[in-house]
């Protein structure tokens, strides 16, 4: 399977979410349109997925080995752009699609009527992108971009409603919260560059194999990564606790609408555990 067949994976719901914003100002809110958008890039990334498992399955060493391309450069230091796909990223990105896919056929009859219909389904693109993005990056940098697109995201779904107090408060909560996470997970990134000079999850790999991150350095590091995976957590805790009015978590508004739930309790768990699966295989 090409390179750029696997980019589409990721570029068809990010193209679906330009699209619809761009269109919104001239179609409406209510536009139709961006539920039928939404549902065809999803499908698309989830039928371009299973061929991505199939070429990783029928591949010797399971990854697709594609080579990364020239970012930025400022001074010493180099960014890199590149996509990562073996076998964890293709189960993961069957996940994420199909799971996905299911949500948005559901939700173009589910949200009809709702007067931000366009507004729902833009956020939805945007939210599979990212986690798509998240799943398939071959750097640290790209990696923390795509998580806090999905944390972005989750808090523009929880508060879909932001008109109404619960909602509002519920998502600004989560949102905040689950920064000190996000704080444990950027720290572990750039004490990761800083031992071993590289934001590219195969050069981490060499480091550590290399011994050049080992002990003390290697368990911090490693709680930093575990800090992020925690603190997602809160989101999915914000679908589930709509109780306690005391609960940090409280998201009375999810209650409402179970779809938003569904996808937060799909993939955002998964996630979490791709997340630690991912910094293991790096390590």
């Amino acid at each position: 399977m090409s390179e750029l067949a696997v980019w589409f994976i990721f570029l068809l719901p990010l193209g679906s979410f330009a699209l619809i914003a761009a269109l919104r100002p001239f179609t409406g809110s209510q536009w139709r349109g961006a539920g039928v958008i939404t549902l065809l890039a999803v499908l698309g990334s989830f039928i371009l997925s299973l061929f991505a498992f199939g070429s990783v399955i029928n591949n010797g060493d399971h990854n697709l080995g594609f080579d990364t391309h020239d970012w930025l450069a400022v001074g010493g230091l180099e960014i890199k752009v590149g996509i990562v796909m073996d076998s964890l990223t293709a189960i993961m990105a069957i996940v994420v699609t199909g799971v996905s896919l299911l949500v948005q056929l559901y939700g173009t009859e589910y949200m009809r009527g709702e007067k931000s219909y366009a507004r729902y389904f833009a956020a939805m693109s945007l939210f599979t992108a990212s986690m798509l993005g998240l799943i398939m990056a071959s750097n640290l940098i790209l990696i923390y971009v795509f998580w806090e697109l999905v944390g972005l995201c989750s808090f523009l779904l929880i508060g879909f409603w932001f008109t109404k107090p619960a909602a509002a408060n519920a998502a600004k909560k989560a949102f905040i919260v689950t920064r000190f996470g996000d704080l444990g997970f950027l720290i572990a990134i750039l004490w990761a560059y800083v031992a071993t000079g590289t934001f590219e999850l195969e050069g981490l790999k060499a480091a550590v194999e290399g011994g050049v991150i080992a002990g003390v350095g290697l368990t911090w590091l490693c709680l930093g990564i575990f800090a992020g995976a925690v603190g997602k957590d809160t989101v999915n805790r914000a679908s589930r606790k709509m109780t306690s009015d005391s609960d940090a978590w409280n998201a009375r508004s999810l209650a409402e609408k179970p779809i938003v739930r569904l996808i937060l309790d799909s993939t955002v768990v998964p996630l979490r555990l791709w997340t630690l699966s991912r910094y293991q295989l790096a390590t």
